[in-house]
C-alpha cells in the first residue's frame, strides 16, 4: 500500500480511466466493452477525489494490497509458516503485473483478488468438508464477473481440475448449485443489458481474437508471463505446479495446476493477452513458497531467498509504476534491455514508451488545444460544432478535461460511445484528431487544419497529428452513424 501511495500519483490519467469516468457518469447495467462495476468505481472515485489522481487511485491500491495479505494467508491455510508467508507476499508484491494492476483503474483490478479468494474457498471446503462455503464462493465469483467476465474462463478450467479431484462429489449436493444460482444472480442484470443490445462483448471479443490482440506462440506467452510475474519469482511458482500436482497437502489442490494448464491453453488459442492468466499465479506463489519452506532450512538460505525475490521486484518496479520521471525511465529500460515491445498486447505502434505507459500522457494537452480550435471557430460554426474522437480515448478525453474548456460533450463510434449515438449533432461541423485527408474530403464539403498535436511520450498515434475542421458532412451524420461502429 505505501508502494502505491508514493508512485499512483505520478504520470496522469490513463485512456481507459477517462473512459470509464464517462462511462460510470452515464450508468447502466452494461457496456460493450465490461460489465458495470469498475466504470462505477471510477467515476465515484473521480467525484469524491476531487481531482487529485492518488485519490482516483486508492481503490486498486487497496485491492492489491489485500491481494498480498490473501496470498500469505493463503501460504498459511495451505501449511506454511512464517517464512513461507513472506516469501508468497513478496513475490506478488514485486510482480511487474500486480504492481500495474495496483497502479491505476482497470478491469483487472479485482482479478488476483477474487481468484484467489475463490481459491481459498475450494481449499477451506477440502479441509473441513462444509460445503456451505460453495455461496460465499459463489458471491465472490459473482462479484467478480460484475468487473470482468475473464473469471468465467478460471472457473471454467477449475472446474475441469475438480473433476479430477474428490471434490467432484460437491455435484451431488446441493450447495454448489445455490452458490452458482447466486453468482448468475449477482451477474444477471448484466448479461440481460448484453442480450437486450445484441451481445456486443461478443463482437468486441471475436475483433480482439482476429485483430486487435498480438498473436503470441505458446513460448512467447509463458515468456511474456515471467516477466509480468517476475523472473526471479519463476521458480516459486514452478515449484507451486509441481507441488499441488505430484505432492499436494489436499487432493483437491490437484485442481489448480490442471486449471493453470487449462486456462492457458485455451488463450493461447483464442490470441489472448499474456496477461489475462495471471491473476492464478499468486495461488501458485502460494503454494512454491510453502514447498520452498520444506527444502530451505537454514534460515540463511531462507533469507537469502527473500532478499533475492524482493531485489528482482526493486530492478523491475520502474517498468511497471512511475517510480522514475519518463527520462530517467527511458534510460532505465534501455539499460534492461526491455523495450516498449517486451510488455506488448496488441498491435500498436508504440513510441518511446510501453502503452499502459504512453497512455498516461498528453490528454490534458490535447483537450487544451481542440478547445484552442473549437473558441477560435465563428459563432455559428462554435454552436453546431462537435468533437469526433477516433477512439475512446480521444473521446474520453474532451469529456473529461473539456468540461472546464468549453467543449461540448464529445462523440465517437468507438465502442460504448457508438451506442449514445451522434447526442443531437448532424455533422455540420466536425472536429476530429488524424486520419486521412482524403477520406475528411470524401466526406465533407471543407477540410482545414486548425491545429497541430505535438507530445512527446503519447502513443505514436495520438500526437504528431492535425486537428481537422471539417464542415458540411454530405451525408447527415444520424444517417451514417451506423458506418462509424468500431467495436475493438
Amino acid at each position: 500500500m505505501l508502494v502505491h501511495l508514493l508512485v499512483n500519483g505520478r504520470y496522469g490519467y490513463s485512456r481507459d480511466e477517462l473512459y470509464f469516468i464517462v462511462c460510470g457518469e452515464r450508468l447502466a447495467w452494461g457496456y460493450v466493452d465490461q460489465p458495470p462495476l469498475v466504470p462505477f468505481l471510477a467515476a465515484l472515485s473521480y467525484r469524491l477525489s476531487g481531482g487529485s489522481l492518488l485519490g482516483f487511485r486508492l481503490v486498486p491500491a487497496l485491492a492489491m494490497a489485500a491481494t498480498v495479505a490473501l496470498t500469505s494467508e493463503f501460504a498459511r491455510l495451505l501449511g506454511g509458516g512464517r517464512f513461507a508467508q513472506w516469501l508468497a507476499g513478496l513475490a506478488v508484491m514485486g510482480g511487474m503485473v500486480f504492481l500495474a494492476f495496483g497502479l491505476f483503474v482497470s478491469t483487472d483490478v479485482f482479478q488476483p483478488l477474487t481468484w484467489l479468494a475463490c481459491s481459498w474457498f475450494v481449499v477451506r471446503i477440502a479441509q473441513t468438508g462444509d460445503e456451505r462455503l460453495w455461496v460465499p464462493f459463489g458471491a465472490v465469483a459473482g462479484f467478480s464477473l460484475l468487473g470482468k467476465y475473464l473469471i468465467a474462463f478460471f472457473l471454467a478450467s477449475l472446474a475441469v481440475g475438480l473433476l479430477a479431484t474428490p471434490l467432484r462429489r460437491s455435484l451431488a449436493r446441493p450447495w454448489i448449485y445455490v452458490g452458482a444460482a447466486l453468482a448468475l444472480a449477482i451477474v444477471a442484470p448484466n448479461l440481460l443489458w448484453q442480450a437486450r443490445h445484441g451481445w456486443p462483448f461478443l463482437e468486441l471479443g471475436a475483433a480482439g481474437v482476429t485483430g486487435k490482440n498480438l498473436p503470441l506462440s505458446p513460448i512467447a506467452f509463458l515468456g511474456q508471463q515471467i516477466l509480468f510475474v517476475g523472473p526471479v519469482a519463476a521458480p516459486i511458482w514452478v515449484a507451486g505446479l509441481w507441488s499441488l500436482a505430484r505432492r499436494p497437502a489436499l487432493p483437491a489442490c490437484q485442481a489448480f495446476p490442471i486449471a493453470y494448464l487449462v486456462l492457458c491453453t485455451v488463450l493461447v488459442a483464442l490470441h489472448g493477452k499474456a496477461t489475462y492468466p495471471t491473476p492464478i499465479y499468486p495461488v501458485l506463489l502460494a503454494a512454491g513458497a510453502v514447498a520452498i519452506e520444506r527444502t530451505l532450512r537454514t534460515s540463511v538460505a531462507r533469507g537469502a531467498a527473500l532478499a533475492a525475490v524482493a531485489a528482482g521486484g526493486v530492478v523491475l518496479a520502474p517498468m511497471a509504476v512511475p517510480v522514475l520521471p519518463v527520462e530517467s525511465y527511458v534510460a532505465y529500460a534501455a539499460a534492461l534491455g526491455l523495450g516498449p515491445s517486451a510488455t506488448a498486447g496488441e498491435r500498436n505502434a508504440l513510441g518511446l514508451l510501453p502503452q499502459h505507459f504512453a497512455d498516461m500522457h498528453g490528454w490534458p494537452e490535447m483537450a487544451a488545444k481542440v478547445a484552442a480550435v473549437h473558441a477560435a471557430l465563428p459563432a455559428a460554426d462554435r454552436d453546431r460544432a462537435v468533437f469526433f474522437g477516433r477512439n475512446y480515448g480521444e473521446a474520453g478525453a474532451i469529456d473529461v478535461f473539456g468540461r472546464a474548456l468549453g467543449l461540448p460533450p464529445a462523440i465517437s463510434g468507438h465502442n460504448e460511445y457508438f451506442l449514445w449515438g451522434p447526442r443531437g449533432h448532424d455533422g455540420s461541423v466536425v472536429l476530429v484528431i488524424g486520419g486521412n485527408r482524403a477520406d475528411l474530403e470524401a466526406q465533407f464539403r471543407e477540410v482545414e487544419v486548425a491545429g497541430w498535436l505535438d507530445h512527446p511520450y503519447a502513443m505514436p498515434y495520438e500526437t504528431r497529428q492535425p486537428i481537422y475542421v471539417a464542415r458540411g458532412m454530405k451525408v447527415p451524420l444520424p444517417v451514417a452513424w451506423p458506418r462509424v461502429k468500431n467495436f475493438s
